[in-house]
């Protein structure tokens, strides 16, 4: 074994100090990272042209790439789709959901890279967290976690597992022997058992591992807001029937007479689907009426007009919170609207809004309100498409004080973000393309049919995630060019040396797993498999199956956000170090058992 150098020296000491930061939290994580990179290129160990290539590596500019595929399907609404079909199948059960998301997650990583898979299944998640209440941090880490494991599943669902056969080719070029190179399914049951025994782990043990991290600031606020106003920014249709008392009156008319009740949009067959409806519009008999308010008020008013319930809902779209519900508008100190009436304001018809109350000096004033004089101070409740908001936002008197989304949904550019996604993915399976390239030929196709505006491309990536991951490729690069992975490898198999072949096995497993989380998988994979051929043909082992377990279990990286998947996650997750440290664990052992358990099965 070769004496351990000055430089190795250093290079190991750089990585304890990386583990502790990272472990600790001393500071944040990407910033740690970011520390790390510093570090490694001062002390000369990566050179400078090296020192920063993290930034334009295949591997970040592929998850670059993946975000704004992603974030162009949800802002078309096809990931709503995915999650509402999702829902519709699996219920609201937390282990139901947890199974189903996986499951899909892992059979799609399977057949193309599990960063990609991730990023497209991140904001169906992120959906179906929404609608059933589960904390998103609950469901996003075995959704991460599934698509890590679903790439051992195939030879061509992980960079490590598609480079396999050739570095057995290489060894049994190197050792003189004959090595049969593996087919597309030779992982498949160890895949299938891997990815099904992380799932279950989860299913039924979850409540324990994963965390209940807070929901988002923009979730509590739209609670928060509903709470403080006791209104519901849903809009309920319902139908006027020809005897109801409304027939004839204006809005202006019933909604000085109602308390708790707004009318906000109508639909007839006449004139379509109308929002913000003016004070002198009127109501006629087979109109559907867009009603918000609280559901008793909303209940005694249907009863007391005559009112249906309506089946079918002509203002379902306006149910999305990305494109409407109820915001806070404050009237700024010196503004032109001070001394005028909201009747001045013209809110419906210049804007499009509906104003719902007044909140005034820790009161909520309700009713007739066409003749309120507006005090500084004041806070307008309305409700609006946020299109219209947003124009509404441009007059100098009136400031948006509730968070409200920056962009709308764009049904319209749906054909252009599943062909956009259709043809990266046909490039990546292919393989006529370099992932990260094939990827941005997507990417080109989302920006140039306006589907994404370019700030908005901009806006959709995670760039924390970036510099966590970009960073630590120089780490990476130390471990290997300085041979202290090499060295590392060497003194662990040697120490095995009298272990039985299981024993070796775990051995080599192990190890793989350690080096996924300080150097790249498929790094450690070029590293290990032949020294696990070599001590395969040694103890009279498979090199084939030696060299298997290598490739497979440098995707057994679930300790640290380290891996690609997992950095993803760190931010729409709210995650922390230790987060992954209690979860990966328990997955991490439970992975290294069933994979030498189910080699020595299947292979």
């Amino acid at each position: 074994m070769d004496a351990l150098t000055f430089e190795m020296m250093l290079v190991l000491g750089i990585l304890a100090g990386a583990i502790l930061l990272f472990v600790t939290e001393i500071v944040r994580i990407d910033v740690a990272a970011i520390i790390v990179m510093v570090v490694v290129g001062l002390t000369g160990l990566v050179g400078p042209k090296e020192l920063f290539a993290g930034f334009a590596s295949n591997a970040v500019i592929s998850i670059i790439a993946v975000m704004i595929l992603g974030a162009a399907l949800d802002r078309v609404g096809v990931m709503k789709k995915v999650a509402a079909f999702l829902l519709k199948i699996g219920g609201t059960g937390e282990g139901r959901i947890i199974t189903l998301i996986s499951s899909s997650v892992a059979g799609i990583s399977a057949f193309m890279q599990n960063i990609g898979a991730a990023a497209l299944f991140l904001p169906v998640t992120e959906r179906m967290a929404e609608r059933t209440g589960i904390p998103v941090s609950r469901m996003l880490m075995p959704m991460g976690f599934a698509a890590i494991l679903g790439g051992t599943i195939t030879l061509v669902a992980s960079g490590p597992l598609i480079l396999l056969n050739d570095l057995l080719a290489a060894s049994s070029k190197n050792l003189g022997i004959e090595i049969e190179p593996l087919g597309l399914f030779t992982p498949t049951p160890i895949g299938l058992a891997l990815s099904a025994s992380g799932i279950a782990l989860f299913a039924i043990f979850g409540k324990w591992l994963l965390p209940s991290n807070q929901k988002s600031d923009s979730t509590q606020d739209k609670t928060n807001l509903q709470h403080l106003y006791g209104i519901q920014d849903q809009i309920e249709p319902w139908k006027v029937e020809a005897t109801s008392a409304l027939v004839g009156k204006s809005v202006g008319e019933i909604e000085a007479d109602v308390h708790g009740v707004f009318l906000v949009a109508a639909f007839s067959e006449e004139n379509g689907l109308e929002l913000a409806l003016p004070m002198e519009f009127i109501i006629k008999a087979n109109m559907v009426l867009g009603l918000v308010g609280d559901d008793e008020d909303l209940a005694r008013f249907a009863q007391e007009s005559a009112l249906k319930s309506h089946s079918e809902n002509p203002f379902k779209l306006f149910h999305d919170p990305e494109r409407a519900g109820i915001a806070e508008l404050v009237i700024r100190p010196g503004a032109d609207a001070l001394g005028k009436t909201v009747r001045d304001l013209r809110l419906r018809k210049r804007y499009g809004v509906t104003l719902l109350c007044i909140h005034r000096q820790g009161e909520s004033v309700r009713g007739d309100l066409r003749n309120e004089v507006l005090q500084g101070g004041d806070v307008l409740v309305v409700f609006a498409p946020w299109e219209q908001l947003s124009v509404l936002a441009e007059r100098r008197d009136l400031v948006i004080i509730s968070d409200v989304p920056d962009e709308t949904s764009k049904p319209e550019k749906t054909w252009w973000a599943l062909a956009a996604f259709a043809i990266a993915l046909t490039l990546v399976i292919s393989g006529t393309l370099k992932l990260s390239l094939a990827l941005m030929v997507g990417v080109v196709i989302i920006l140039v049919s306006k589907t994404l505006s370019p700030d908005e491309a901009y806006r959709s990536v995670s760039w924390k995630t970036v510099f966590l991951l970009a960073a630590l490729i120089p780490l990476g690069q130390a471990v290997e060019t300085t041979g202290t992975a090499q060295w590392i490898a060497q003194g662990v198999i040697s120490a095995a040396g009298d272990l039985p072949i299981w024993g070796m096995q775990l051995t080599i497993a192990l190890l793989a797993t350690v080096f996924s989380l300080t150097i790249s998988n498929v790094g450690a994979t070029v590293l290990l498999v032949p020294l696990a051929a070599n001590v395969a043909v040694g103890i009279g082992a498979n090199p084939a199956q030696f060299g298997l377990i290598v490739a497979i279990a440098v995707s057994n990286a679930f300790l640290l956000p380290t891996h690609q998947v997992n950095a993803l996650l760190m931010g729409p997750g709210n995650y922390r170090v230790k987060d992954f440290l209690k979860a990966g664990t328990t997955l991490s052992v439970l992975f290294l058992v069933v994979l030498v358990v189910s080699v020595n099965i299947f292979f």
